[in-house]
């Protein structure tokens, strides 16, 4: 049996405009002009610098945009359908979702040079080498990471070499070469573990005292010095606590990680450009835009005038047709983007402005124990905007203070409530914390209860297991490993 109902549906749809405005807010400053230079390529009817006409980008005349419309571009001369799936439609118009991934900025930019396995395979060269040899040294050094290191094992290696490079082997060749590969600069690489790239490190010093009883402590005490057990280190070796320093001190001049060091290594260099300035004139605080997010527009009056020929025109072929409805589509794009970027603008600019005032006291003095506790709902609710839009600030930009350039949301922080009852930032509990570390016995570390009980004295009262969670965000390491002697 077959029935018919009507049945009711509210959804709701975001507008192209959003979707480009969400776009354009999570841009920082750097990747905003790329995107705007994209846009100027891909729309010829949209130009920077001002108009010498004094033809202002926004005050295109609207009621005669509208007679365009109405009259001369109506449904018989343009197929609405074809309009909107022209595959010259900007990529903004045809996203449904600006939560997807699709809003990530894919394209990124590598440093030219020798990488650091071309820089590897080329100190090869300096050794004599048989094919078999070369073949498996070559396959050692493309499986060594960005740090310096092979986390393969010897077998596992074999196994490759055989099915991927048809190079039959054992595990005695592969270890003689790999000791070859170890060779090779910076020192340690090559290294299957910290403890190894440690003793080559050392092993390429020049022997003293010190280095001697480095390599020694290294190779057969290794997890007694990870553990910082310096009273059985020095009954173990018979030294003093002065000798044991040196030894300390030899190991600490070592690289643990020395693929980083390579200076050609293709890795992405970021500069931080801040968006927006934050500076104090006579006791106030002072926002201003970074003038790069602020380019001037318009839209191009030649293609303007093209559209009101084509109303002038009593007679219309089918291509001057083709030609307005290509016209019209880059000249919305246009006015679309640059309402975008003027929204971005204001979003950007109130958004900060919120934030500053709400951080008054810590903008003015630079210290973070003034850091108010602060959510994204706070500010949102304030400028009366989605949370959402609050977090694409805060995430991705950068703001340039008197005491250095902050990331936006280092100024948001969960609250807690002292022995007085008020609210305070977690932030500020952090940084007393620190400061609480650093001024510690370093012979005699504090403990995370320790921890607790001075801060509880100083107002603070939370529980050890928050001074551990707080020590561990500072990535700071427990007592035991902050000894020195």
């Amino acid at each position: 049996m077959l029935k018919q109902q009507l049945q009711f549906k509210l959804s709701q749809k975001l507008s192209p405009q959003q979707i480009q405005l969400m776009k354009l807010i999570q841009l920082p400053t750097q990747a905003f002009e790329q995107r705007l230079k994209q846009e100027l390529e891909e729309n010829p009817a949209l130009e920077s610098g001002k108009d010498d006409n004094d033809f202002e980008n926004d005050d295109i005349d609207n009621s005669q945009q509208d007679d365009y419309d109405n009259e001369s571009i109506n449904a018989e001369d343009i197929n609405v359908d074809e309009y909107l799936s022209d595959d010259e439609v900007p990529e903004y118009r045809l996203q449904a979702n600006n939560y997807s991934s699709d809003d990530d900025e894919k394209s990124v930019p590598y440093a030219a040079g020798t990488s650091f396995h071309q820089h590897l395979l080329n100190q090869l060269n300096t050794f004599r080498l048989n094919d078999e040899e070369r073949d498996i040294a070559e396959f050692l050094v493309g499986s060594v990471d960005e740090s310096g290191y092979i986390r393969r094992a010897i077998p596992d290696i074999v196994d490759d070499l055989a099915f991927t490079q048809n190079v039959f082997t054992e595990e005695k060749q592969v270890e003689r070469i790999l000791h070859i590969t170890q060779q090779l600069d910076p020192a340690g690489v090559c290294a299957r573990n910290l403890q190894e790239c440690l003793l080559i490190q050392l092993e390429r010093k020049e022997p003293t005292q010190s280095v001697d009883l480095a390599y020694e402590i290294l190779d057969k005490s290794f997890e007694q010095f990870t553990k910082k057990h310096y009273t059985r280190l020095i009954q173990k070796y018979d030294i003093t606590e002065e000798e044991l320093r040196d030894a300390i001190h030899e190991i600490e001049r070592l690289n643990p990680k020395p693929g980083g060091s390579y200076s050609g290594n293709n890795r992405i260099v970021e500069h931080v450009v801040p968006d927006f300035n934050i500076r104090i004139v006579d006791g106030e605080l002072e926002l201003t835009l970074n003038g790069r997010n602020a380019p001037e527009l318009h839209v191009s009056r030649e293609y303007n005038n093209m559209l009101k020929g084509y109303k002038d025109t009593k007679t219309k072929s089918k291509s001057q047709k083709d030609a307005v409805q290509f016209i019209k589509q880059k000249l919305d794009a246009a006015k679309w983007f640059i309402d975008a970027i003027k929204q971005r603008q204001e979003t950007l600019y109130v958004t900060m402005n919120c934030i500053m005032h709400y951080q008054e006291e810590y903008f003015l003095t630079g210290d973070e124990r003034k850091l108010r506790p602060m959510i994204l709902k706070d500010i949102a609710d304030t400028i009366g905007m989605d949370v959402s839009t609050v977090s694409r600030v805060a995430n991705s930009k950068y703001v340039d203070t008197p005491y250095g350039t902050k990331l936006i949301k280092e100024f948001f922080s969960e609250s807690m409530k002292n022995d007085e009852g008020e609210d305070v930032s977690t932030r500020e509990i952090k940084k007393i914390l620190e400061t609480v570390i650093n001024e510690e016995e370093k012979r005699k570390p504090l403990t995370d209860d320790k921890l607790a009980a001075i801060l509880k004295e100083k107002g603070y009262p939370i529980a050890r297991r928050t001074v551990a969670k707080y020590r561990e965000q500072l990535h700071i390491p427990v007592a035991r490993l902050r000894k020195e002697i």
